[in-house]
């Protein structure tokens, strides 16, 4: 879906606007220098209430797999925004750039073990055991791929209980069940 435009102003500056149903934008690109071919080839900055530009995002280049096209691809973010908006800019013939907006997919499943999308956090074939290199003895493997808890086991709630391993169940008859197995 289309949601902006982006075109060269008379002093050949990248100036545009992006807008949705809760963001009205005006929008430029600022080309970056680097060697590193990894960096993005150009910051996204906005105008602010005041009028000045922040920056509040990146571009980086990339080419379609089918045609060899090249087009950017990136996402702006601000603190006063909920969440991120993903964004793609396509070069047209006439010099400006469409700004298009599609909802962002998990690829995680397309993806090797190493390898996780943007946004993912942890990898689902990740468990506590691999990172840590194996279950030692006495130790619970974790299936969920968040690592081992830092919190105190079930029974082991103060420093002399933990120390000396007593567990008081007095009181505890018909408890919900720990949300962590330890």
């Amino acid at each position: 879906m289309n949601i902006g435009e982006i075109r060269k102003n008379a002093n050949g500056q990248l100036i545009g606007s992006v807008e949705t149903l809760t963001i009205t934008r005006t929008i430029g690109l600022r080309p970056v220098t680097s060697s590193n071919p990894r960096a993005p080839k150009y910051e996204i900055v906005a105008l602010n209430d005041q009028r000045r530009w922040v920056i509040v995002g990146a571009l980086f280049e990339l080419s379609s797999n089918s045609t060899g096209e090249s087009f950017y691809q990136g996402k702006i973010d601000d603190p006063s925004m909920a969440q991120p908006l993903y964004i793609a800019a396509f070069p047209r013939e006439d010099g400006t750039m469409a700004v298009a907006w599609q909802r962002p997919r998990r690829r995680s499943s397309q993806l090797g073990s190493a390898e996780y999308g943007e946004g993912d956090m942890f990898g689902a074939d990740d468990v506590a055991g691999d990172r840590a290199g194996g279950e030692q003895a006495g130790e619970a493997r974790h299936e969920d791929g968040l690592g081992d808890s830092t919190a105190t086991p079930p029974g082991k709630r103060g420093r002399a209980q933990a120390k000396d391993g007593e567990h008081n169940s007095a009181g505890h008859e018909g408890a919900l069940p720990p949300l962590v197995d330890a």
